[in-house]
């Protein structure tokens, strides 16, 4: 059903792969958009090591909320910053592409508690995290793609 990489040399292993997504920032999420059109957009997410899943919060409403309740089935893509061995101009990318479906999560407390979660990725602030979750926690929601296939690479731009 998934393509394997053509370039096998180049493969990542999968804690290769785990390691881009618990360290990475972001990645873009790829859903079936509007009359079929795929829509692409970044996000960022949060790497559950404990259930292998990747969480993202996001509005209630919107293209993307819109996408994924019409169709589950997504992509999503995370790279790191790379790195120039000496002396060369091109970057060697490692790259990831995560195959799932997006479910969202209906419980709200639990939304809100997988929101501070990913927040805590990006910042200890605990004072900043509750005031933003009292601020905009009505508004939020919170999804997960259950990686069903993943594939990670190294690439040189040259």
């Amino acid at each position: 059903m998934f393509r394997e990489l053509v370039r096998k040399k180049q493969a990542l292993t999968q804690e290769e792969c785990i390691e881009i997504l618990r360290q990475e920032p972001r990645g873009v999420l790829s859903v079936l958009g509007d009359d079929g059109y795929p829509y692409g957009m970044p996000l960022d997410h949060w790497y559950n090591e404990e259930d292998g899943k990747l969480y993202f919060h996001t509005g209630k409403k919107g293209h993307r909320t819109d996408a994924i309740q019409r169709c589950d089935k997504v992509s999503y893509c995370v790279y790191d910053s790379g790195y120039r061995r000496e002396g060369e101009w091109a970057l060697n990318i490692k790259s990831v592409i995560v195959f799932g479906r997006a479910k969202i999560i209906e419980d709200h407390e639990k939304a809100l508690e997988l929101t501070r979660k990913l927040s805590y990725k990006y910042t200890q602030d605990t004072e900043y995290i509750e005031n933003e979750i009292i601020k905009s926690g009505p508004g939020v929601m919170v999804f997960y793609i259950e990686p069903e296939y993943m594939t990670g690479k190294l690439v040189n731009e040259s």
